[in-house]
């Protein structure tokens, strides 16, 4: 089966301020606000909603296709994911922006100040979906390119293509009838709990509404695990205790990945969901989104410890 991935690909460039930004915005100041504060350093990490996801199912042992736009700085990603297998097919790069950036800046008490370049991710990739084998296909579309989100929800429904819908960042560039519009006829809405409910509120559906025009809603949420619902079922699916929490960027993007990877070799939605929180849990022990590493045997250990049974794959 062929596992496309629609979103985002970025440079994260984090820095670290040694104090506090609460030290330096005064209240009564804040409509000049004009401040600048000396970083350690800035490392540089590999992200974007596909490339995250991508990397992932690469861990998992598969090669999926990113469908996304990179700027003229590309080639670094572009050597990172041929070191993964993985192909620049799906992948338009524009010449005159930069790739897609986002700027973090992290003081002492882990609060974040971040701008964010979208760069390339402002040119829509044009993938043409009609040519491929519906049967032997999947798709997600994560949060990248506005246009593009909505052109893909409606070649995969056109195309016969099952499709996973994921509006997560993306959710205030949405008018309600456009989102509504793609996410009908998704095989399964995934959103976080908070992404939930704006989603409610700018379509004006209800839960259950969106389960009707979907079939399957998962609900991630964070340290509390997840949540998976159908007309006939909601099933709770366990957090999977990491041995360390070191940096939870991305640990959404990572679940997705392992949902899709149980999806492909048949599992039904709930293991599959099992298999995205075991995943998730080995991307939040390490800084960065693209940096964990897993075998067939820590994935199989760490999942039959959570759930009491052997992971069948």
């Amino acid at each position: 089966m062929k596992i496309f991935v629609s979103g985002s690909l970025a440079y994260d460039r984090i820095m670290d301020f040694p104090g506090k930004f609460s030290d330096y915005i005064l209240p009564e100041k804040i409509h000049v606000l004009n401040v600048c504060f000396a970083v350690n350093g800035v490392i540089e990490r590999f992200g974007g909603t596909a490339g995250n996801i991508a990397y992932g199912l690469v861990q998992l042992g598969e090669k999926p296709m990113i469908v996304a736009a990179a700027g003229r700085d590309f080639d670094i990603y572009r050597s990172h994911l041929k070191k993964q297998g993985l192909s620049d097919e799906g992948i338009r790069q524009v010449s005159e922006e930069l790739t897609a950036g986002a700027y973090i800046t992290t003081d002492q008490l882990n609060n974040q100040i971040t701008g964010f370049n979208m760069g390339a991710m402002k040119y829509s990739t044009a993938y043409d979906f009609s040519r491929e084998d519906a049967k032997k296909s999947i798709c997600i579309i994560a949060p990248g390119n506005l246009d593009d989100m909505k052109n893909y929800a409606q070649a995969c429904r056109s195309n016969g293509i099952p499709y996973i819908f994921d509006p997560g960042q993306s959710l205030t560039a949405w008018s309600g009838p456009a989102l509504v519009e793609a996410l009908t006829g998704a095989a399964i809405f995934i959103s976080n709990d908070y992404e939930l409910e704006m989603t409610m509120k700018i379509t004006e559906l209800t839960q259950n509404d969106i389960i009707d025009r979907t079939g399957t809603v998962i609900v991630t949420m964070g340290e509390n695990g997840s949540q998976v619902f159908n007309v006939k079922d909601r099933v709770a699916v366990c957090p999977v205790p990491p041995d360390r929490v070191v940096d939870p960027t991305g640990a959404g993007d990572t679940y997705r990945a392992g949902l899709i990877k149980g999806l492909k070799d048949g599992m039904d939605t709930v293991d599959a969901a099992r298999l995205g929180a075991v995943l998730a849990s080995f991307a939040v022990e390490v800084q960065g989104t693209q940096e964990y590493q897993v075998t067939r045997d820590t994935i199989g250990y760490r999942y039959e410890a959570a759930f009491g049974r052997p992971l069948n794959w």
